[in-house]
C-alpha cells in the first residue's frame, strides 16, 4: 500500500485547512485509514482514524470538535478537514493505514499554524 498526503501548509491561528490522502496498492486489504502527527520534540500521537467499511471514527480528544475525518471509499482517498486551528497543531501529518495488523505510512505533510 501506498500512501501519499497532500494539503499541507503555514496557517494563523484559527484558520481552516484540508489535508488529504491517496491510497494505492492493495487497498482492499486495508481495514482503517487515519492520521498521525508528530510534533518537534514529540512522540508521533493519533488523530483520527476512520473504518473503510462502515465508516466507524475515532479521535484524539485533542482535536475533537474542530477536525473531521472522511473518506472517498470510491476514490480510495481520506481527508481531514482541520478547523479553529491552534499553534499547538503545529507538527508533520501523516497518513497511515491498518491492514488489521501491518501498517502503512506515508511520507507526511508539514502543517504550520502561528500565532
Amino acid at each position: 500500500v501506498q500512501l501519499v498526503e497532500s494539503g499541507g501548509g503555514l496557517v494563523q491561528a484559527g484558520d481552516s485547512l484540508r489535508l488529504s490522502c491517496a491510497a494505492s496498492g492493495d487497498t482492499f486489504s486495508i481495514y482503517r485509514l487515519g492520521w498521525y502527527r508528530r510534533a518537534p520534540g514529540s512522540q508521533r500521537e493519533l488523530v483520527a482514524t476512520i473504518t473503510v467499511s462502515g465508516g466507524t471514527t475515532d479521535y484524539a480528544t485533542s482535536v475533537k470538535g474542530r477536525f473531521t475525518i472522511s473518506r472517498d471509499s470510491a476514490r480510495n482517498m481520506i481527508y481531514l478537514e482541520m478547523n479553529g486551528l491552534k499553534p499547538q497543531d503545529t507538527a508533520v501529518y501523516y497518513c497511515a493505514a491498518d491492514l488489521y495488523g501491518p501498517w502503512y505510512w506515508g511520507q507526511g505533510t508539514q502543517v504550520t499554524v502561528s500565532s
